[in-house]
């Protein structure tokens, strides 16, 4: 059965006096939940600059996580995943609409990850990360929604030069801004000994990729690697919210699938 371990840690920052940033998960209550539903952690990012943002985020991650639990048993991790973050989209329009002329602007970026039998299923809209380390190596799973990235990828900025942009951190897509979102959902395969690492911008802008794979190598403490990843994001900026969420996998169940069911690979 997939086993997992995990850790997960937010701070304002020396900086700022708010915490823009809201974290959560489901961990399933029994064999038959982590068979049927599985592990869920997400994590959101308002966005700084808009009004609330503390509100969206929460508002995000809460709507995410109550779908979640409400969820039918075996729905298929990705149709799941991009549901889920248009709902939690739609309460941000909604929270939005009823907070008045104090809501205008309200919105978030979002990243979250599924984890079930031997697979992880990605859903972000933004530019919060989602990282697979393994062996030491670190691979980046999400792509940034920002104009920077975009250009990059339609090959108007290299990569050298996106990293230094000015619009390195203007979102091209975000939760809140429309009725419908389009959600970017990825699925990958996990070994035992995998660890997962979910962040805000606060994070992966300070702190280099290297960085985060020396934090939590040779089976380090997810708690103490997640503090050492906060405190080093701190002194290298400061200027900025800062959030992980680490994820250890200590065990998989491997499965195929036929027409959408899984089944034991012996």
């Amino acid at each position: 059965m997939l086993d997992v371990e995990f850790a997960q840690l937010s701070d304002p920052g020396p900086v700022r006096t708010r915490n823009e940033d809201y974290l959560g998960y489901v961990q399933p209550a029994s064999a038959a939940q982590a068979h049927s539903h599985g592990w869920l952690f997400v994590l959101a990012d308002g966005v700084g600059g808009h009004r609330q943002g503390e509100v969206a985020s929460r508002a995000a991650v809460e709507e995410m996580v109550a779908g979640f639990r409400r969820a039918t048993a075996g729905e298929a991790p990705t149709n799941l995943m991009n549901r889920l973050v248009q709902a939690s989209n739609a309460r941000i329009c909604e929270t939005e609409a009823l907070a008045g002329p104090a809501g205008t602007g309200m919105a978030s970026t979002i990243v979250a990850c599924l984890l079930r039998f031997d697979r992880v299923t990605v859903a972000h809209v933004g530019d919060s990360r989602c990282y697979l380390i393994r062996r030491g190596e670190i691979k980046q799973i999400t792509r940034d929604h920002t104009v920077a990235s975009e250009q990059q990828r339609l090959g108007l900025l290299s990569a050298e030069e996106a990293r230094d942009a000015d619009t390195r951190h203007v979102l091209s897509r975000s939760l809140g801004l429309n009725l419908f979102v389009n959600v970017e959902v990825d699925e990958v395969t996990v070994l035992a000994g995998d660890v997962l690492l979910q962040c805000s911008d606060g994070l992966h802008g300070p702190v280099s990729d290297a960085q985060m794979a020396r934090a939590v190598k040779d089976g380090a403490n997810l708690e103490a690697a997640a503090r050492e990843l906060i405190d080093r994001a701190s002194q290298q900026d400061g200027d900025d919210n800062v959030s992980v969420q680490l994820i250890r996998v200590r065990g998989v169940e491997r499965v195929g699938m036929y027409r959408g069911r899984p089944y034991n690979l012996r």
